[in-house]
């Protein structure tokens, strides 16, 4: 019979075993990123995506007036580096597994809107860290076994 000391542990060891695994599968193969983002005037920003072979990208820009420059691996120029004016729904494709650098400049008077929506690889130290979270759970459910053991005479 268990006491309720190992009960409790195994009951928390699993909560924390099945949260590990449920992030470990969440966090294998290509993660969507959708984000928005706000340019002051005069301001600019760059990116750097890291992504796996045949993934689409896009981005969304309004505002004034803004120069866009990317490099994407493999493909070479797949959309124009030059200056946009209202709004430009960019997309390309990565040929080839690597890093986009995207380069933006606000050049307008007016605040620019960046909405990406970018499919990039997962990072290992993060699967790394679902395995750490799962080791944890099987080592609280070890230590709650021990409650369970009869003890020789004399502890």
């Amino acid at each position: 019979m268990w006491s309720k000391l190992t009960i409790i542990g195994v009951v928390v060891g699993s909560i924390i075993i099945g949260i590990g695994a449920a992030a470990l599968v969440m966090h294998l193969g290509p993660i969507t990123v959708t984000e928005e983002y706000t340019v002051l005037p005069g301001e600019s920003v760059s990116y750097l995506i890291p992504a796996p072979e045949n993934t689409a990208q896009t981005m969304s820009i309004t505002g004034d007036r803004f120069n866009v420059t990317l490099s994407s691996p493999g493909g070479g120029l797949q959309i124009p580096n030059e200056e946009y004016r209202g709004s430009a729904d960019l997309s390309w494709t990565h040929a080839e597994s690597g890093d986009t650098t995207i380069y933006i400049k606000n050049g307008g008077g007016d605040d620019l809107q960046i909405n990406p929506v970018i499919v990039r690889s997962s990072d290992p130290i993060w699967i790394a860290f679902d395995f750490m979270v799962i080791i944890s759970g099987i080592i609280i459910i070890g230590f709650s076994m021990g409650f369970a053991a009869k003890r020789p005479k004399g502890f």
